[in-house]
């Protein structure tokens, strides 16, 4: 039998705390940056969560979840409260794992090569639907990162949009680690630079309709640079616990 999981009721209270006082940071800094308070999405990153913490976020409003890994997500999917919540994959996804999760989530974040992305097309033209995607930009050239480098990104863009079952919607990226927010800040209003220029271009099946930048330690940095999706994860829910 399978020991029933209590849930903390400590932690509990501590998500709702902090989800509400990271909602109102976002809130604020979008009002900062000449935009409305619900111009800028809140994501709630559930990396190693149990259900019962995220199911609580939804309770008080959450209405994004990101999700890293596919086999965590699909795991603990059906736990969820998920009717009037959208699901995005954020995490490095494989080829090999993308039919599992193509028509499982609402976007898929991380297109970071034509190989992947080729594929995601395939397997969305064979369940008939169109899969909304990001290209992740590899803003800091780091080896140890995934992405599209950006002076590489247009052409990237144009080999894309020419692929059937599978719409572009905006940019996401994941700076290197920085001492500062000022260095942060850096990287993001080069992102927001390149976003203004795609959406400039019009290019056909590419829609710049999200920036999603920004997490935990930075999004206020983010959102000041133009970042519409801030991906929130362990200031909600608490430092992660790896099993």
């Amino acid at each position: 039998m399978t020991e029933r999981f209590t849930p903390d009721e400590k932690r509990l209270k501590s998500v709702e705390e902090n989800y509400k006082r990271i909602l109102e940071r976002v809130g604020e800094c979008a009002v900062k940056s000449g935009r409305s308070e619900n111009d800028v999405r809140l994501m709630c990153v559930t990396k190693t969560v149990e259900p019962v913490y995220i199911n609580r976020a939804i309770e008080l409003g959450a209405d994004l979840i990101g999700e890293n890994r596919v086999q965590e997500y699909l795991g603990k999917r059906d736990e969820l409260n998920l009717d009037s919540v959208e699901r995005h994959l954020i995490g490095h996804l494989q080829t090999n794992k993308v039919r599992q999760i193509v028509g499982e989530v609402d976007m898929i974040e991380s297109v970071s090569s034509l190989k992947l992305a080729k594929e995601i097309s395939k397997v969305s033209l064979s369940k008939d639907i169109v899969s909304n995607c990001l290209v992740e930009v590899n803003i800091g050239k780091e080896q140890s990162k995934s992405g599209v480098f950006a002076e590489e990104l247009e052409e990237f863009l144009y080999e894309i949009s020419e692929l059937g079952g599978i719409k572009i919607k905006g940019l996401m990226t994941i700076p290197p680690i920085c001492e500062s927010q000022t260095e942060a800040r850096r990287y993001f209003a080069a992102m927001q630079g390149y976003f203004i220029d795609i959406r400039d271009k019009k290019i056909d099946n590419v829609d710049m309709e999200i920036l999603s930048m920004g997490m935990s330690a930075d999004f206020e940095a983010a959102i000041s640079e133009g970042s519409n999706i801030v991906r929130v994860g362990s200031a909600i829910f608490g430092e992660r616990k790896y099993f």
